[in-house]
């Protein structure tokens, strides 16, 4: 029997049985159908949390601040006033702060001197006191930073250009209707005004050209975002007034390291950069732990579907017994024919395979439908305040995957069977009643 022959027998064979054939398919649907809803709301989420991630920053930067002296206190009483130390927001319940110590010109050079550091800026910090457009109704912003290598989530535009000269801007698409755009596409290319203030109550305007227009998301707010030159100007008017020490003072800077390190070099990096008194943090950790309590989430809800699958095998083996054990005569007759225990274990074997595969391919792909259908309805309602997150995603690959991981335990469940009837002596096989 040709292989082509024995997969066609195989297949035939398969639904000899219907209804017991039919109850073993829906067992296995239910484990593939719920491994690939869990599979594809991991890579949903996971998908956002990257594309949250780029919008943060790049993936060669980190964020560095110089620890206090009197930071190292671990006192829960009062902390000595230091007239040096700046205080700076961080991560945590709102209004929380954190006291760290002034980076200037000094700092930035023995920064720059630390091995693996490939490049260093200082974050200058800039509080804009309105927008408008064209001489319209001015609305209060925020300023947020960017570095090339970030990728904003865009609703229309492009990112920023960080080596550009002119002064370019990405705005909220919050502020769309207030600055009396009709779309986000309306907007690109159109001038808006950002006034600060300086340190001598004067008010400076800068007129930027608006290049893009982000989509809120959950490592955004609603902040302007500038290109490199509309920054360091919104800083230079900022600062009129100040003398030359005073702005010269930053309470962050932004450190460039080698875009192929690895994660051992990365943390060998953060460990000289604490060993010379700097906090530093990247972008991936900001949202790691995030990442990491939704890929336990998804690895428990896949271990379910596991022992779906689990309990779907001993379904194979019965279905698979029982019908060796009706076709034990034909089993003798296929031997005594000449053939041999392998081609017979095959066809057995193949039969698995194909219930495998059919109850594989139909939970993935009803799966597919089911979880598309969840994501469109969840994703213009419940969680219409996340554009840009499509909760239930599938990755190609990772369907394949599962078809194939299902069908393997199929085959596994199947080897019993089959070892049975390769081993049966073809004259008790033609004597069995």
């Amino acid at each position: 029997m040709r292989p082509a022959d024995l997969v066609g027998a195989a297949a035939g064979n398969t639904f000899r049985s219907k209804t017991r054939t039919i109850l073993t398919i829906l067992a296995i649907f239910v484990g593939a159908f719920t491994l690939t809803i869990t599979n594809g709301l991991g890579t949903g989420i996971n998908r956002y949390i990257d594309d949250t991630v780029a919008a943060m920053g790049a993936d060669d930067v980190m964020t560095v601040t110089k620890v206090a002296e009197n930071a190292t206190d671990d006192s829960d009483g009062p902390r000595e006033y230091d007239p040096d130390a700046i205080v700076s927001e961080r991560e945590g319940p709102p209004g929380t702060t954190n006291v760290v110590a002034p980076i200037g010109p000094a700092e930035l050079d023995d920064l720059a001197g630390i091995d693996g550091v490939v490049r260093v800026q200082p974050v200058k910090s800039v509080d804009v006191d309105s927008i408008a457009h064209e001489g319209g109704t001015e609305y209060e912003i925020g300023i947020g930073g960017f570095v090339s290598g970030m990728r904003l989530q865009l609703a229309a535009g492009e990112q920023p250009d960080a080596a550009a000269s002119g002064y370019e801007v990405v705005i909220p698409d919050a502020y769309l209707d207030v600055l009396g755009f009709d779309d986000a596409d309306a907007a690109i290319d159109e001038p808006v005004t950002l006034a600060v203030t300086d340190a001598e109550r004067t008010r400076h305007e800068l007129e930027a050209t608006v290049v893009g227009v982000a989509e809120a998301s959950l490592g955004t707010t609603s902040s302007a975002v500038p290109n490199e030159a509309l920054n360091d100007a919104l800083f230079a008017a900022q600062s009129t007034g100040l003398d030359a020490s005073q702005r010269d003072i930053y309470s962050q800077a932004t450190v460039w390291f080698d875009p192929a390190s690895t994660a051992d070099e990365i943390t060998a990096l953060q460990d000289r950069l604490d060993d010379a008194g700097y906090d530093s943090t990247t972008v991936a950790e900001r949202l790691g732990a995030f990442k990491s309590v939704i890929d336990g989430i998804v690895l428990v809800l896949n271990a379910f579907a596991i022992i779906a699958l689990l309990a779907a095998s001993f379904g194979i083996v019965n279905t698979l017994l029982m019908s060796v054990q009706e076709r034990t005569r034909e089993i003798g007759l296929m031997k005594a024919m000449g053939m041999g225990s392998g081609k017979v274990f095959g066809l057995f074997s193949l039969e698995a395979v194909f219930i495998g595969f059919l109850g594989s391919a139909i939970g993935a792909g009803l799966g597919m439908v089911v979880g598309s259908a969840i994501s469109s309805v969840l994703g213009g309602r419940l969680l219409a305040d996340l554009p840009g997150l499509t909760l239930i995603a599938f990755d190609p690959v990772s369907i394949v995957v599962i078809i194939v991981l299902v069908m393997g335990v199929a085959f596994l469940a199947g080897t019993l069977p089959a070892v049975r009837a390769a081993r049966a002596d073809p004259v008790e096989s033609l004597r069995y009643e």
